[in-house]
């Protein structure tokens, strides 16, 4: 039987949450029991006894030492959420000790990193040049994880298909428009209305799978009856795309204001053909259960801000 929370509150140690993490990260009691400063012995009760307040097993042995159970998992997960926090706690008061800001990690996809982000980062240091602001750009495939292990603040993107979306919040903000780019020098350049099947054969640059963006492209193929392209670079780093462009055979996808951008500057061409497929709007992912800083409740507000005015 799984015990009530009241006896949770009361019995659980964090020598208990520390002892999970140790044995997930090392495998074994006797190295947990070295990481802990510890006797072998003193681990094993501690485990048994935490066992025996939750009401299940946590760790099964094997020949290489101890893997967690289904239960074991949750466990950890959670046990990893609280010393999280706790950091999250210290760097806080830390911060209002000495007049700081604060810090807010956030997670964006692309097609709102050269605008919209750009924007919110310059209006956040002009008004509070303290703040500290750590920005990942990546796919929402790769963002939304980290969100879950509270490695981000929040995320600039879109819930994954099939990802678990219960526990998030999401809030739109805008379109990401996609355009089909190549070198200026390439020679589809000068083709009025290039077919998919033309396409199809030059090398790509793609976001690896499951990435939106490569689903999207892959199913934009199938539609038009036409194998997706077989040679390719995959990667889901803009710089490197647009760096590989320039000179070469290779065709991308990239978001409409990347894509604005280099054709103004003359390192790339966009193609007239039109994706059949669109990517879902993009917004602010946070977690429900997890109330956000105040440095990343001021970065939520100006996101607002600066997106309503780009809409109208």
């Amino acid at each position: 039987m799984i015990p009530p929370f009241t006896s949770l509150q009361s019995r659980l140690k964090m020598q208990h949450l520390r002892l999970l993490l140790a044995i997930e990260e090392r495998g074994s009691l006797r190295q947990a029991a070295e990481a802990l400063s510890l006797t072998q012995p003193a681990v094993t009760k501690m485990l048994q006894d935490m066992e025996a307040l939750l009401g299940v097993t946590l760790f099964e042995r094997h020949l290489r030492g101890l893997r967690p159970t289904r239960f074991g998992t949750a466990a950890t997960r959670y046990a990893t959420l609280v010393f999280s926090d706790m950091a999250n706690l210290r760097d806080e008061l830390a911060s209002l000790e000495t007049g700081k800001m604060g810090k807010v990690r956030v997670g964006a996809v692309m097609a709102p990193t050269p605008v919209l982000m750009a924007e919110v980062i310059r209006r956040l240091k002009r008004d509070h040049p303290r703040l500290n602001i750590a920005v990942q750009v990546d796919t929402s495939d790769v963002l939304v994880p980290l969100l879950d292990r509270d490695q981000l603040d929040l995320v600039l993107g879109r819930v994954p298909e099939g990802w678990d979306a219960s526990h998030l919040e999401f809030e739109q903000l805008g379109d990401e428009r996609l355009a089909i780019v190549v070198g200026c020098d390439h020679p589809l350049v000068d083709q009025a209305a290039p077919s998919f099947g033309e396409l199809a054969t030059f090398p790509w640059i793609l976001q690896p799978r499951p990435s939106p963006m490569r689903a999207l492209i892959d199913r934009s193929f199938e539609d038009a009856g036409v194998t997706p392209p077989q040679s390719t670079i995959e990667t889901a780093a803009i710089l490197m795309t647009t760096s590989l462009l320039p000179g070469s055979d290779l065709i991308a996808v990239v978001p409409m204001a990347v894509a604005d951008f280099h054709a103004r500057m003359g390192l790339l061409s966009i193609l007239p053909v039109p994706l059949p497929r669109k990517l879902g709007p993009y917004g602010i992912v946070t977690r429900l259960a997890r109330p956000p800083t105040a440095s990343t409740s001021l970065l939520i507000d100006v996101l607002r801000e600066v997106a309503a005015k780009y809409r109208d």
